[in-house]
């Protein structure tokens, strides 16, 4: 297969430790290959992906306007790990240094890739050009407004920016001069307008020139703290690498959604970046309930699933007791989950003078509800493979 990959010919970056930051930093849009050499299909896309960064390059020749990258999984294991590769070959977009959530999974084409990246090049904002635009906005949606005195300067060229990282999560709106004047009552402005029709308006009251406040801003309200998990989102929810924390329920059943959310904002705002807050319909995530023992007779129910496993949380009830949820996802970090599913509850758990009995023979009741049998693993989004 050698002839299939000619690196002597070829416009790609390669990436090691010790250039990877700053490539990648300096890039504004960076489409990145991880491959193995043992992998035929990463074999097969070498070419097309030489080819496609030769077109886009006569299109975009300002060297970090657009950069094509590729790492050699096996030589440099430690940044497979760093980016969670887990497949090969996989396609991944990076803004800035900054990796996006979503991988290409598009055509392995010259045409279908070279089309991305000129997608990726679009402006994602959309300039207002009369105000009464933005009362007839899609109040379904998450909307971010920008309103400046001019596009060039540094505040719409920050706001720009995180557009850029963000536009998958919510849409980004701009106003520019004697039209954005009357919103500019205190200077640049901007705006978050979530959904529905009288939710009230939010004001983004930090500098505007720095980046990672506005990011961190513009993002806590893009993204919501508890998402709604799908099986057309799923996978990509999983290439997070984080485990889910989900509640089952009823399409219709907002009132447990709320107090879900409430908890977790409550009791779990530090465990942001170490597990992944979702929600799931009962109806359509059935064939995972009856893997816990469950159904939509049940719902609502509280499970992590790890990806090795699922754990049930004991009691919905219990969800407003203080601290229980937390307790729950520390012990799933902890390992006490793991180790509760295979030999049931600690040694320490057991109360004063209560016997610990011998689990070999008659294993106890996890503290909470020990699932299947530790051969037959089963995770959340292995239903739409067997559907």
């Amino acid at each position: 297969v050698s002839w299939l990959f000619n690196p002597s010919r070829s416009e790609i970056t390669s990436l090691d430790s010790g250039n990877i930051d700053d490539i990648l930093n300096n890039a504004d849009v960076a489409l990145v290959n991880f491959y193995a050499d043992w992998c035929r299909f990463s074999q097969m896309l070498h070419p097309i992906f030489e080819e496609a960064s030769n077109v886009i390059k006569e299109e975009y020749p300002d060297r970090n306007q657009v950069v094509f990258a590729r790492v050699d999984c096996d030589q440099h294991s430690d940044i497979a790990q760093r980016y969670r590769i887990s497949k090969y070959p996989t396609l991944k977009l990076f803004r800035n240094g900054m990796m996006m959530k979503r991988e290409y999974r598009g055509q392995r084409s010259v045409t279908a890739i070279a089309d991305y990246i000129r997608q990726q090049k679009s402006n994602p904002i959309q300039e207002v050009q009369d105000l009464e635009e933005i009362t007839a906005l899609d109040r379904s949606r998450r909307n971010i407004v920008g309103y400046f005195e001019q596009k060039d300067s540094d505040n719409y060229r920050t706001f720009e920016r995180v557009a850029n990282i963000l536009h998958d999560d919510c849409v980004f709106l701009s106003a520019f001069g004697d039209i954005s004047k009357p919103e500019r009552f205190s200077g640049d402005n901007v705006i978050y307008k979530p959904p529905g029709d009288n939710a009230p308006d939010m004001v983004y009251l930090g500098s505007l020139t720095n980046f990672d406040l506005v990011y961190a801003w513009t993002q806590d309200k893009c993204v919501p703290l508890v998402r709604e998990i799908t099986f057309e989102n799923g996978e990509e929810l999983t290439e997070e690498g984080l485990p889910f924390l989900i509640l089952f329920h009823m399409k219709d059943d907002l009132e447990s959604l709320e107090k879900f959310q409430q908890e977790v904002a409550r009791q779990l705002i530090s465990e942001k970046g170490t597990i992944n807050f979702l929600h799931a319909d009962c109806d359509k995530f059935r064939h995972p309930l009856l893997h816990i023992q469950k159904t939509p007779a049940d719902c609502p129910v509280i499970a992590i699933d790890s990806f090795r496993h699922m754990y049930v949380f004991p009691d919905f009830s219990d969800l407003s007791i203080p601290g229980k949820l937390k307790q729950f996802v520390l012990d799933l970090h902890s390992g006490k989950l793991h180790r509760e599913f295979h030999h049931g509850p600690d040694p320490t758990d057991v109360a004063p003078g209560q016997p610990i009995q011998d689990l070999a023979s008659s294993p106890p009741e996890s503290s909470f509800q020990k699932l299947a049998p530790s051969e037959h693993r089963y995770t959340l989004l292995r239903e739409k493979d067997e559907l």
